[in-house]
């Protein structure tokens, strides 16, 4: 098999601009020959991009999955309550699948889907891209060398950044966990499932706290308005809708408020789109912050936090084990080792790939598309790997909203004895 042929669905930021642009600059690798997107604009111009057969446009996911399988695997890249549907029926039609995170937004479904993967033995992977990074893969491979000896602890931090805040989870889709997933599964099931890859035990026990504390019309200064067009404090606020997209035409977060990357565009979709509203006075409702503290069956304990309230988008971590301890942050792209009794401090640069991510959406598509053509191995970001990094995500929940501690096994229980 010289290249695979591929389905997509979806073609939002991360169908289009991520997996559609790896198409074209690897088209020995993958070619897409379907495209299932209900937005007029979007859907024409992937179509157009991949010179795609107008037998094989789409205007939704069932239209596609109700033929035959006509190719190698499909790349499911919807909203994340329209996950599960799309997955399950192409499974059964005897595709592979790379399926963008959540699996799902329900935790039944999500175990239902890692059972069906099994049955059908197909090649099923979950958009875990930080295991593919060279950054997060080297920390694993320090880990795995016994350089600072039997790990007992980490902290981890997720630092989301006020205006990805503010573009994403107060005006934008994973705002409200009604419609999409609540933030420690929509943002963070990447960091879970992190901590668990580098752990390397399952998780025994999970507790969490978090609030929404500043996003909201409590904290609206006097004579705000209710979009940034026509408000009068607009040009002192730091989350002005005006400067964040006005300033990145062409480019994220710009590309997601409006179809059409022009001034005029950007404007009027400040005008009428969810994007043009005030920070303070949206229908949001997931936490911009959160603490989580997980208990390993090896006996690690890490510590995870989640803060809206960070000037860069970056992720910080810091693993003791017995003989020294690592600090990294990803956004200097810097690993730093020190051993106990030593004054000297060793720095690792991980080699820089291209790619979204670090390098990491690169990375993890070479791995699909190399599971699919050699028809063996197993992925980084397998189903059954993923089913339980969710689980985490649906515990800490769990556990912020009941206020008490959440046994993994009993959740896993519990969802098994629902499917039995």
């Amino acid at each position: 098999m010289n290249k695979i042929k591929v389905a997509l669905i979806g073609a939002g930021q991360r169908g289009k601009d991520v997996y559609g642009e790896y198409a074209a600059q690897f088209p020995q690798n993958i070619e897409f020959v379907a495209v299932a997107e209900s937005n007029d604009i979007k859907r024409k111009q992937f179509a157009e991009r991949h010179n795609i057969n107008n037998d094989k446009i789409y205007e939704s996911w069932e239209y596609l999955l109700q033929e035959e399988k006509f190719c190698d695997a499909v790349i499911i890249a919807t909203p994340d309550d329209m996950h599960y549907e799309p997955t399950k029926k192409a499974l059964n039609l005897g595709y592979h699948v790379l399926l963008e995170k959540p699996m799902s937004n329900n935790s039944l479904e999500c175990v239902e889907l890692g059972m069906l993967a099994k049955e059908k033995q197909r090649v099923f992977m979950i958009c875990h891209v930080l295991r593919y990074t060279a950054f997060f893969s080297k920390i694993k491979e320090v880990i795995e060398a016994g350089e600072i000896g039997k790990v007992m602890s980490i902290q981890h931090n997720e630092n989301i950044g006020y205006f990805h805040m503010a573009h994403s989870f107060v005006r934008g889709n994973w705002r409200n966990s009604k419609e999409s997933s609540p933030i420690i599964l929509a943002k963070s099931c990447h960091d879970m499932d992190i901590i668990l890859y580098l752990v390397g035990d399952s998780c025994k026990s999970i507790s969490s706290f978090g609030e929404l504390s500043y996003f909201s019309r409590d904290n609206a200064p006097a004579s705000s308005g209710e979009r940034c067009i026509n408000c009068s404090v607009e040009e002192s606020c730091i989350y002005s809708a005006k400067k964040q997209y006005l300033n990145s035409i062409g480019r994220w977060p710009s590309t997601v408020a409006s179809d059409i990357q022009s001034k005029e565009a950007i404007l009027k979709a400040l005008e009428i789109g969810p994007y043009g509203r005030c920070v303070y006075k949206c229908d949001n409702d997931v936490c911009d912050h959160q603490v989580t503290i997980m208990n390993f069956n090896n006996g690690v304990t890490a510590t995870f936090n989640l803060s809206a309230f960070t000037n860069k988008v970056h992720r910080t971590i810091k693993i003791m084990g017995t003989r020294g301890e690592i600090r990294a942050d990803d956004s200097r792209n810097e690993i730093e080792i020190q051993l106990f009794g030593s004054q000297e401090k060793k720095i690792i640069l991980p080699t820089i790939v291209s790619g979204g991510h670090g390098g990491g959406d690169h990375r993890l598509m070479d791995d699909f598309v190399s599971l699919i053509k050699d028809g063996s191995g197993s992925a980084l970001t397998s189903a059954d790997k993923s089913v339980e990094s969710h689980l985490m995500s649906f515990a800490a929940e769990k556990s912020r909203l009941s206020g008490k501690s959440i046994a993994l096994k009993d959740l896993n229980d519990e969802l098994m004895n629902k499917l039995r």
